[in-house]
């Protein structure tokens, strides 16, 4: 079965439009979105009411950092524009959306695979997989042997041997790479709706689970829309112009 892995959506209708439309034409089976449905992006209803009917069709999702502020701001340490941002995306979304975004799970698994948002080793304290360290952490931290994960902006692949060293590269688009044993993996398959690699095109990644192959992929989209619907909701310039860039 093919699983389009799709992440950091962040209220990006058109980046998300574009990425189903491209995974619908790589014959893809089921979904799996590693969170931040919302935060920084201008449409948040549409986003989760998007995904929330892909999970009633049986499709995966858990919740990011973005996602559980948005649901209870206590203890949040975010920069004074995220919480306003946070705010304002709370105002958005009526009860059944909230209470959407508060009951999704931290951890998804299915057979040899583990779907998180931020790490496998504690997922509810959202640290980053920066490097090969964390990475590797992560790696040991869960029985399956193959891991895709969020909340860093940029695709990255992991890999652990069975004599504990650590190697990583940055996927090229397009390009089927073998997930081979007895190897470990670790997947970030880079953020949809607001990438921070130079590049605007939205990311993600189709996993064949019968092949055990990983095709990553970058889809344009109509970011110039995107970038004038957050400026337009009068949310930070920031992230209007991050969404232009791709920084």
């Amino acid at each position: 079965m093919k699983f389009a892995v799709i992440t950091d959506v962040h209220a990006n209708r058109e980046a998300l439009e574009a990425v189903l439309a491209h995974a619908r034409g790589q014959a893809v089976q089921r979904h799996a979105f590693l969170g931040d449905l919302v935060g920084y992006g201008a449409d948040p209803g549409w986003v989760v009411d998007c995904v929330s009917e892909h999970v009633a069709r049986g499709d995966l999702v858990v919740q990011g950092n973005h996602d559980a502020a948005v649901v209870s701001a206590a203890g949040l340490t975010m920069r004074a524009e995220v919480l306003h941002v946070i705010d304002w995306t709370r105002a958005q979304l009526n009860p059944v959306q909230i209470n959407f975004l508060a009951t999704l799970p931290l951890v998804q698994e299915t057979g040899d695979v583990l779907f998180v948002h931020a790490n496998a080793y504690k997922p509810s304290a959202w640290g980053y997989i920066e490097g090969r360290e964390e990475a590797a952490r992560s790696m040991r931290a869960t029985r399956q042997r193959i891991t895709f994960c969020g909340h860093m902006h940029e695709p990255r692949l992991y890999h652990l041997a069975t004599r504990g060293v650590a190697g990583e590269f940055v996927p090229s688009p397009g390009t089927v790479i073998p997930l081979l044993a007895p190897r470990r993996w670790l997947v970030i398959p880079g953020a949809a709706g607001q990438p921070r690699d130079g590049d605007p095109a939205a990311s993600y990644a189709v996993f064949d689970d019968e092949r055990v192959e990983l095709t990553c992929w970058r889809v344009p989209y109509d970011h110039d829309r995107a970038s004038a619907k957050v400026s337009a909701a009068g949310l930070p310039d920031a992230l209007a112009l991050r969404l232009l860039g791709g920084h």
